[in-house]
């Protein structure tokens, strides 16, 4: 029936925006942006040590220039236009790795995992109402940073043979009957793919390892692919505004892509953290024994059939 179906439709509707407040409401009271603010103060405080420690480890077996050239790609995609300024810092600590020594690599490698303390931290705050909420052994909480750290390069190992493998293509033509066709945009589309891919699995893997709570694999992965679209989106927002609006060059000068590196970032952080926040309400949900949109404090939510509640977001969802 047309009229069940709209009271249906509503239901859903005024179920969702009680989510979202919910959501945004817990957000709040965990200080979420201001723990966006320390997530992306220590990402900008990592980024080079960690590049650092993974150009001077995989240049053993990969060649510094490829190295250095899927390094200045990444920076391209967070600071477009403005990523010199990282590649040169980049270049200046390579060129005297001899003066470093082992103190100075390990330094540079505790510098690097600070980003990841800082995040397995706030991960903490925005999971500390669950009843399954356990303690994670020391010498666990000690390693994950560094077995983060070393995940990167072994995807950054991986992006370099994509980079080898697509610059081989753009000097390739396609024959697609009698008609050839440069593979150039195919590469530029599987080097932009690639990099989205990996951070989608990258947040997918901070939702389903970080938690101090059991998260079901389903959603740790739709929120790993929502976090890396709303981050690409925020992204491309920022590059249209700061080159088409704003008067950060005029304001801060030289010291205009550190601010715009640090905007982004925290935007970043802000996206991840909800997106912990929106899985932490549903696992709630789920521990209560309660549909998605039920908030285990409240009694006062709307009803919703259960034909209507996604079989993702269900309270029986379960690894």
């Amino acid at each position: 029936m047309p009229q069940t179906d709209a009271r249906s439709t509503i239901a859903l509707i005024n179920c969702l925006l009680c989510f979202v407040r919910r959501v945004l409401q817990h957000f709040s009271r965990n200080r979420g942006l201001l723990l966006a603010g320390g997530v992306g103060y220590n990402i900008l405080l990592s980024i080079i040590p960690l590049f650092a420690v993974l150009a001077v480890t995989l240049s053993h077996v990969v060649s510094e220039e490829r190295l250095l050239e899927v390094i200045a790609l990444q920076a391209r995609l967070l600071t477009p236009g403005r990523s010199e300024l990282l590649m040169e810092s980049l270049r200046s600590l390579l060129a005297q790795r001899q003066m470093i020594g082992w103190v100075g690599f390990g330094v540079m490698l505790f510098f690097s995992s600070l980003a990841f303390r800082m995040l397995d931290d706030a991960f903490a705050i925005i999971f500390h109402r669950h009843r399954r909420s356990r303690s994670r052994r020391f010498w666990v909480a000690v390693l994950l940073p560094y077995l983060y750290v070393a995940a990167l390069g072994v995807a950054l190992f991986g992006l370099t043979g994509l980079v080898a493998l697509f610059n081989a293509m753009d000097r390739l033509d396609l024959s697609l009957l009698g008609v050839h066709l440069p593979l150039s945009a195919a590469a530029v589309f599987g080097l932009w793919a690639s990099s989205f891919l990996g951070v989608a699995v990258l947040c997918a893997s901070v939702y389903k390892i970080l938690p101090v709570v059991p998260i079901h694999t389903g959603r740790a992965l739709v929120g790993g692919l929502v976090a890396a679209a709303l981050s690409e989106l925020i992204r491309l927002a920022l590059v249209w505004w700061f080159a088409k609006v704003s008067m950060v060059n005029l304001v801060y000068g030289s010291l205009g892509t550190v601010v715009i590196l640090l905007l982004y970032l925290e935007a970043a952080a802000a996206i991840l953290l909800l997106g912990a926040q929106v899985i932490a309400e549903l696992e709630r949900s789920a521990e209560a024994g309660l549909h998605w949109h039920q908030d285990p404090d409240s009694d006062a939510e709307p009803k919703l059939s259960s034909d209507c509640t996604p079989a993702l977001f269900s309270r029986d969802a379960s690894d």
